[in-house]
């Protein structure tokens, strides 16, 4: 990775801060993105420290404004981005908005990736990796993407729903890209022992969990607390010479290939999902 130059959002705590850590490790130029200025500085300082090559920009990337404004900052300091890595999450107990007036997981997880890729499209010279997480690849509610009509049920999550909609929004993105140069490619992490998951109540959690939320309080961190295992699959598609060129491709925890769920392959689900993204952006790109 030596010469290239990296954008991870979220990249201040959790998977997105070992996925920084990594690269940097192999030798990248890291720009890490995250909404509190002092966490983020915090965190480039610890993970550059030795090298310097770790760089901060603070942002919330759930407001369209925010996004606008860290596409500048990062057209200023690089005239080229070799990987973007679309790495923030949300897990909020109950329905809230961005100043957008957009509903907050949406915006994070589906929203947010499609207008940093647009915006930085024009020094974009390499790959997309877009982080899903939690248990996608359930249906797509046409009538439900913005958790309108539910939020949680008994084996609902908007959590879940939101980031299947980002496998269904980065598959059309990658068709849509095809012969730039770009490719665009998910990576599923498997589960970690994040600062999110630790923050999430047992009201954020689908009706039919809550029971053994407290046994899988006490299981995570001994499961789940070494983050450098999630953080494999954004690394491997961020670095490896075994995917250069490969996109439009699903990839598991353990960075292996495998098929999209049938929601997200599903024309009319992927065509509603891009056109509810491009109303909302209209005014930023």
């Amino acid at each position: 990775m030596d010469g290239k130059t990296v954008l991870v959002t979220g990249g201040t705590g959790g998977i997105g801060k070992e996925t920084a850590r990594g690269l940097a490790a192999r030798g990248a130029r890291v720009i890490l993105v995250g909404r509190d200025p002092v966490r983020a500085q915090r965190a480039a300082d610890e993970l550059g420290a030795g090298n310097g090559r770790v760089e901060a920009i603070a942002a919330d990337v759930t407001r369209q404004r925010d996004l606008a404004r860290l596409a500048a900052q990062v057209a200023e300091r690089c005239d080229r981005l070799d990987v973007l890595i679309n790495n923030v999450g949300t897990h909020p107990p109950r329905r809230t908005l961005t100043e957008d007036g957009v509903e907050s997981t949406f915006a994070a997880h589906v929203l947010t990736p499609f207008t940093l890729t647009r915006l930085l499209l024009p020094l974009l010279g390499g790959r997309v990796v877009n982080i899903t997480g939690g248990i996608p690849g359930g249906r797509i509610e046409l009538d439900n993407l913005q958790a309108e009509r539910r939020y949680l049920g008994w084996t609902f999550s908007q959590y879940n729903h939101t980031k299947t909609m980002l496998m269904a929004m980065s598959l059309r993105f990658a068709e849509q890209v095809t012969g730039s140069g770009v490719t665009v490619n998910v990576a599923y992490p498997g589960h970690g022992h994040t600062p999110m998951n630790q923050a999430m109540t047992v009201a954020g959690f689908p009706y039919v969990y809550r029971p053994i939320v407290p046994l899988l309080r006490a299981l995570t961190p001994r499961l789940f607390g070494d983050l450098s295992k999630p953080s494999r699959s954004s690394v491997y598609l961020a670095s490896s010479g075994d995917v250069e060129g490969v996109t439009g491709t699903y990839f598991t925890m353990n960075c292996r290939p495998a098929p999209w769920p049938a929601s997200v392959l599903d024309r009319r689900n992927q065509d509603t999902v891009w056109a509810l993204c491009e109303d909302l952006t209209r005014e930023t790109v």
